[in-house]
């Protein structure tokens, strides 16, 4: 399967350009329906804020560090759109390795819960560098394939993209972190797709996961991610003890209706009944309180930010930039899917945060620095069309 691309072209300095031109070249919509997901990701963190009985402004409190995080989530974002993407091309390698002894490090000095390595601490927040690595993931993988424009027809080419995602994989899942792990994958196949690598490869590879499934149950998942997985297929046996998270979560969606209980009124989130509701389970805290209505504008505003994203790599005029928005837009996609699949029991619980709105700094500041990255790429293109 082929797909149309852009030829390489050599691009004007951004600075010498007027502020109209490069105005005129920005996407707008795409930061204004990022910066109203955000919006919501902190008036979430305001309700499990205050339903945890702390005040608004508490000093270390999810919605304080929220703010912390927005800002400086705000300043990579504005950073990066400034930044020339063409380094990204010239440094991939070096950014490869920074990736790779990144994971390295939070192996080694990493904390976590129940004997788990996946946060960094640094200063008085703590960073998860898998987050990270999914963005420079997807400036290595759109590196590599761009190079290889017209040769990846071919099995070594494919292969060689696999490769380069094995080690981030292994140290993400040595974390263990199946969430991400799987994020990666979904990064890979999006990009290999549009790509226009060949069918016959990506099928074959996909049949070889499959194969591989009783191999990875018996030797890379952990016992507590079986069971997550038992407990998705059969959801009615412990409803009290393994499944009372996902009951929980299913009742608080329900229970929300079509219009929502209203901010900071929602039972399951109240009390500490429904646990890790500022992260893994926001969306059911959300669909309590916002209602169905809320959800609904919530998936409406993922889904135009996803559409401006592919727009972005669609317009570029170089296969890079093309095959990075490929990138973005698959992982935010394949977040939200699994996340909300995971808590109104279509999927089995697997830590993945929904994009701004998961209380968590890594995962908003990474989000941060791959949009930055498009738009960089945006405003060093042609005029965008609306």
């Amino acid at each position: 399967m082929r797909v149309m691309r852009a030829e390489p072209k050599r691009f004007a300095d951004v600075s010498s350009r007027t502020v109209g031109a490069v105005w005129r070249a920005y996407d707008l919509q795409l930061t204004t329906y990022a910066a109203l997901l955000g919006a919501v990701g902190l008036v979430m963190a305001y309700v499990n804020t205050v339903e945890a009985g702390q005040t608004a402004l508490a000093n270390g409190g999810v919605f304080s560090r929220a703010m912390i995080w927005s800002g400086l989530a705000i300043v990579v974002f504005l950073i990066t759109t400034a930044f020339d993407y063409s380094w990204i091309k010239t440094f991939a390698w070096p950014i490869y390795a920074i990736n790779i002894g990144l994971l390295v490090l939070t192996k080694l000095i990493g904390d976590g819960v129940g004997g788990s390595a996946r946060w960094v601490a640094i200063g008085p927040l703590t960073f998860q560098f898998s987050e990270l690595a999914k963005i420079l993931m997807i400036g290595v993988l759109a590196a590599y394939l761009g190079n290889r424009e017209g040769k990846l027809d071919s099995f070594g080419s494919i292969l060689g993209a696999v490769v380069l995602i094995i080690p981030p994989w292994v140290l993400v899942m040595m974390q263990p972190d199946l969430g991400t792990s799987l994020c990666l994958l979904a990064i890979l196949v999006g990009m290999l797709f549009m790509s226009g690598a060949s069918l016959k490869w990506l099928i074959a590879g996909a049949l070889g996961v499959v194969a591989a499934i009783p191999l990875v149950w018996t030797y890379i998942l952990q016992d507590y991610q079986r069971q997550r997985i038992e407990t998705f297929l059969n959801p009615g046996q412990d409803t009290l003890g393994a499944a009372f998270q996902v009951s929980q979560a299913q009742l608080a969606v329900q229970a929300g209706g079509a219009l929502g209980v209203g901010l900071t009124n929602g039972a399951q989130s109240q009390g500490q009944i429904l646990a890790v509701r500022e992260s893994d389970f926001v969306f059911a805290v959300l669909a309590q309180e916002l209602g169905f209505v809320g959800a609904v504008v919530v998936f409406l505003l993922f889904a135009a930010l996803i559409w401006r994203v592919l727009v972005s790599a669609w317009r570029s005029k170089d296969p890079f930039g093309t095959l990075y928005g490929a990138g973005v837009a698959s992982m935010l996609l394949f977040q939200v899917l699994i996340n909300v699949g995971m808590v109104v029991g279509l999927l089995p619980v697997t830590g993945i945060p929904l994009p701004f709105i998961s209380h968590g700094g890594a995962s908003l500041v990474s989000i941060a620095l791959g949009l930055g990255v498009i738009q960089s790429i945006n405003i060093r293109q042609q005029r965008a069309e609306w």
